[in-house]
């Protein structure tokens, strides 16, 4: 029997090369190898988004899209909505009763995020308590395995302490998740920001034309200290080259340009030039298939709806498996 894994994205737009390289790559990869299974995290969503609603319903099919664009199979994994899954919102509830308010509040996930977020003293319960909803969304289908970011590993630490809790209380009926860490590092954003990001608008989407992705991509930040082509380069931390590193499948052309670079032998122009070209190809044929899965909305409808449907039977297995447990089984 295959492990099992669970993942997924908040619904909150399109998807970027941000999440190619941090989750979409390998998730296309695990698909052969282990029982998958793709939120998309609507609920989770909510959270932040609660006065546009309609945001989040939108950006379903455009996360949708962005996984079938990119090669992940909806035959080999399993894609859910959050919210048409009743038995992580019951079983969030049950949590809750295992988890202090001050432990989630000192998760450094959560922290982060708040600043990030800018709430100050007035943060939401339920953005505060979403460490307990996605442990309710790990172990309502028992996944051995989350991958995630480097940054994500306090969260998979919290939803090991609930299910030790559980556990200690009730007897044995989850596992403790494994976090299953990528390989490449977090892209930085295109104007040089440690992290892409959409709130940040520096973002290079999956979808973006070749007229938009040129214009990102001869905008980059680079060098700042380098003022003319002449002058040495640094390429560490330069964006246009972790792209390069990343996307260029030409390795001799990347040394060639990084080379000339430090020694003042190539401007800003050439190297991003030959960037667009390399991103150009890898993009291309995922907006060609992203094209044309969009205009199949029946079919769109039909992944999502028995994807919800086959995520549902396993969460109420779960569930009935907890309310034993809990003597609460009436």
């Amino acid at each position: 029997m295959k492990k099992r894994i669970l993942t997924g994205d908040r619904p909150t737009g399109r998807m970027h090369l941000g999440h190619y390289v941090g989750s979409l790559k390998n998730r296309v990869k695990l698909q052969d190898s282990y029982d998958q299974f793709l939120i998309i995290a609507d609920v989770q969503a909510l959270t932040d988004n609660f006065e546009h609603p309609e945001k989040v319903r939108a950006s379903i099919k455009e996360v949708l899209l962005d996984y079938l664009a990119v090669g992940i199979d909806p035959k080999k994994s399993t894609i859910f909505i959050q919210s048409l899954i009743p038995e992580i919102a019951e079983l969030t509830v049950f949590y809750l009763d295992l988890v202090t308010l001050e432990r989630v509040l000192r998760n450094p996930t959560v922290k982060d995020e708040i600043k990030q977020k800018g709430f100050g003293q007035n943060i939401p319960a339920g953005f505060a308590m979403y460490p307990v909803s996605q442990a309710a969304d790990i172990t309502a289908f028992n996944a051995d395995l989350v991958p995630v970011g480097a940054d994500q590993l306090p969260m998979i630490e919290q939803t090991r302490e609930i299910v030790r809790r559980f556990n200690s209380l009730y007897g044995k009926v989850f596992v403790e998740p494994d976090p299953l860490i990528g390989e490449v590092k977090r892209l930085p954003g295109i104007d040089g920001n440690a992290k892409m990001s959409k709130s940040l608008d520096n973002a290079i989407y999956l979808s973006d034309g070749e007229d938009e992705l040129k214009r990102k991509v001869m905008g980059m930040y680079t060098d700042p200290a380098r003022i003319h082509p002449t002058d040495p380069g640094k390429i560490e931390g330069n964006p246009v080259f972790i792209y390069h590193e990343a996307f260029n499948p030409n390795k001799k052309e990347v040394e060639d340009l990084e080379r000339r670079y430090e020694e003042g032998r190539v401007g800003d122009v050439e190297v991003k030039e030959k960037l667009f070209v390399a991103l150009n190809e890898f993009l291309k044929p995922i907006r060609e298939r992203r094209s044309e899965f969009a205009k199949e909305g029946a079919r769109l409808d039909k992944i999502l709806t028995d994807g919800t449907a086959r995520a549902r039977e396993v969460a109420k297995e779960t569930m009935k498996q907890v309310r034993k447990a809990m003597k609460i089984d009436y």
